[in-house]
């Protein structure tokens, strides 16, 4: 027996509609409810769905790992030793001396100082023996005569004192085992350089050890 027995066609007609609204009601709800399962998905244009402070498809590493570290950084090289100056000289080498002046090789560097020999005896070509003996130990004789103003004692070699004279003249001396003492009245004016007044005990050739 149907549901409808016993109503008019009207009433029939009528349930019918009802019916058939329920259903669609129910069909367009299920709809709605699909479609609202995907609502999230997407989130408003220009803009991610991603929650702020995560990346999408990333991942943090694993406990216990750390991030490769970064290559140690090159220091600069080494400064290079800084090579000797060609002008100073090393340990253990002589100082080159400047004629006249102290240090280095000082019997070299007196010998640039004049030299002037004069004869006090009644030997002749005495002084000029002494002066090629002189001369052959590289010495600077320029000048050869005689000394006539009096008598001097034995052959030396005279030097004005506190000048580069000093030091050469003492230097003769002991070369030629003769004296070196400072310029005594009689000479005082004469020209700068040693003099060197020899007498007749002088041996020619003779030098001293």
């Amino acid at each position: 027996m149907s549901v409808f027995s016993g109503l008019s066609r009207p009433m029939k007609a009528a349930g019918v509609a009802l019916i058939g609204v329920a259903i669609v009601a129910a069909v367009i709800g299920g709809i709605s409810a699909l479609s609202g399962d995907g609502s999230n998905e997407a989130g408003p244009s220009g803009t991610s769905s991603t929650p702020p402070g995560t990346s999408g498809g990333t991942s943090a590493p694993p406990s216990g790992t750390s991030s490769p570290s970064a290559p140690p950084s090159t220091s600069a090289n080494p400064s290079s030793p800084t090579p000797p100056s060609p002008t100073s000289p090393g340990a253990g080498q002589p100082t080159q001396g400047q004629p006249g002046q102290p240090g280095g090789d000082q019997q070299a560097s007196n010998k640039w100082v004049t030299v002037r020999v004069f004869n006090n005896s009644t030997i002749k070509g005495l002084a000029d023996r002494a002066a090629e003996d002189f001369r052959g130990s590289g010495w600077n004789v320029n000048e050869v005569g005689n000394y006539s103003q009096g008598v001097i004692p034995t052959t030396t070699a005279f030097y004005r004192p506190g000048t580069d004279e000093e030091a050469a003249a003492k230097q003769l001396a002991q070369e030629f085992s003769i004296k070196a003492e400072p310029r005594f009245e009689g000479i005082q004016s004469a020209s700068p350089g040693v003099i060197v007044i020899v007498t007749k005990e002088y041996e020619s050739g003779h030098k001293g050890s």
